[in-house]
């Protein structure tokens, strides 16, 4: 949707008190942020969630703060009129505060992200609150935190018992108190979520958090299955197969080449005034090839 005016932190907030949903996507290259954009999306997350989707891996902890800006920086050119948060990798938030910023810089000065988003909770906020102190809008993440899943022991739903949304609503809190501009719950009970988001001025986020948050976030490739094998989430509604496309729409180029009916007349170049070879002329090897 080029030359829409791009959401900001105000209007985000403006949203939340007017009661309309913000819509929130990941992606991870020019052509899915193009796209995206087109189709009118709030928000795009550069999610770490790259190193599963793209890159190849079982979690998210390989994924560098190099890979970050690299996907950041090509998201921005694909979808210049949107508001881009980008993810702050495994271990980039946990040391120095100037080792922090560094990194923050990168993603923001190298990605041209928008905001950037930090995985944690009250244990966390101080930085939080540097880094807003410092000018960056920082996006909160509670909840299923996927940089932490060795610790918390897996992918396991949140804010299941009384202490455990008391936990949720103070980190998320903490965060709010901290300067964030908004917070995603990850994989947490409806009951814990509607509170939250009501307890809070701004917005909450929710993937997997049922039905009372202020937006929602999904991941590209969930929405689209755009995969080889694709896994069912219970907290994921997938609107298009684009896999399945993609498969069948190489598999049938491959046939084609295969045949020699890839290219056609339509497909080629020819010089004026010269002889055109015979359709025959490669029958010896179409021969070859059907017969293997």
């Amino acid at each position: 949707m080029p030359g829409k005016q791009p959401l900001n932190i105000v209007k985000m907030k403006k949203m939340k008190s007017e009661g309309v949903p913000i819509s929130m996507l990941t992606a991870y290259d020019y052509p899915s942020a193009q796209l995206a954009e087109e189709a009118g999306v709030d928000m795009i997350l550069v999610g770490d969630s790259l190193g599963n989707v793209v890159l190849g891996f079982n979690s998210t902890i390989p994924v560098t703060i190099d890979d970050m800006v690299y996907h950041t920086r090509a998201v921005a050119r694909g979808a210049e009129d949107t508001f881009i948060v980008a993810d702050l990798p495994f271990m980039t938030y946990h040391g120095s505060l100037d080792e922090t910023l560094r990194n923050v810089r990168r993603l923001m000065q190298e990605g041209h992200a928008h905001a950037v988003k930090m995985e944690g909770g009250a244990e966390i906020a101080d930085t939080v609150k540097r880094i807003v102190q410092a000018g960056v809008p920082v996006l909160g993440h509670i909840g299923l935190t996927p940089q932490s899943v060795n610790q918390i022991g897996g992918y396991r739903v949140q804010g299941k018992d009384t202490a455990d949304a008391e936990r949720l609503m103070n980190d998320a809190k903490a965060l709010e108190a901290a300067g964030a501009f908004a917070v995603v719950l990850e994989l947490v009970t409806e009951e814990a979520t509607a509170d939250i988001s009501k307890a809070l001025s701004i917005p909450t986020i929710g993937i997997g958090a049922g039905r009372y948050c202020d937006g929602q976030v999904l991941v590209y490739h969930d929405v689209l299955k755009y995969t080889s094998t694709y896994r069912e989430k219970r907290f994921v509604k997938t609107y298009a197969d684009v896999g399945t496309l993609i498969r069948e729409g190489i598999s049938q180029y491959v046939k084609e080449v295969k045949e020699r009916s890839f290219p056609a007349e339509e497909h080629v170049f020819s010089a004026q005034g010269t002889h055109k070879p015979s359709s025959s002329l490669y029958g010896n090897e179409k021969e070859k090839v059907t017969s293997r």
